[in-house]
């Protein structure tokens, strides 16, 4: 499988954005979309609102790169349903994009991680269906929350340029075969 690893970062970086805290969000203090607690887990213990705020672009992909893309095994999905799920985890959690995986492909919902048996289950389907279903079950699950009425205008755009960026990969993958 061909990595769109570096593809796909830009493209979520440009929905994350810089330094944020706003009262609303659960997250707290984020740069790069990469949460005060995140970042005292994966980078600097005891960090502090003006840590995250001096955190720089490289912490964050290192940051991408080893806690979601690859611990949700983006290299070894379809190209388009590796960025749908990779963005998905980054803003939702990794647990969550795991399990709606799980659960669209029909597999049992015992695990909150994506295994062999979810690999194999996405090179057995077709990579767009598979990306208009996450996409739309990311969506149902963002429209459940309470912040939506404060961050839903976003969330929602977000999500329809990631699938419409995610078919285009799925698209081009297929055609390039």
């Amino acid at each position: 499988m061909k990595s769109t690893y570096n593809i796909c970062l830009p493209l979520l970086l440009a929905h994350e954005g810089g330094y944020s805290n706003h009262p609303s969000d659960p997250g707290g203090p984020t740069n790069f979309g990469i949460t005060i607690f995140d970042y005292r887990k994966y980078a600097k213990p005891g960090a502090t609102a003006a840590d995250v705020r001096a955190m720089t672009v490289e912490v964050a992909k290192r940051i991408y790169r080893a806690r979601y893309w690859d611990a949700q095994r983006c290299d070894e999905l379809p190209a388009g349903l590796d960025y749908a799920v990779f963005d998905y985890g980054v803003n939702s959690g990794i647990g969550r994009s795991a399990k709606a995986l799980r659960r669209l492909l029909g597999l049992p919902d015992r695990s909150v991680t994506i295994s062999d048996d979810v690999i194999a289950a996405t090179h057995a389907v077709d990579p767009t269906t598979l990306v208009t279903k996450i996409c739309d079950e990311r969506l149902r699950f963002l429209r459940s929350l309470r912040t939506w009425p404060i961050f839903g205008a976003g969330w929602g755009r977000r999500v329809a340029e990631v699938k419409v960026a995610a078919l285009a990969m799925a698209a081009k993958e297929h055609h390039d075969m």
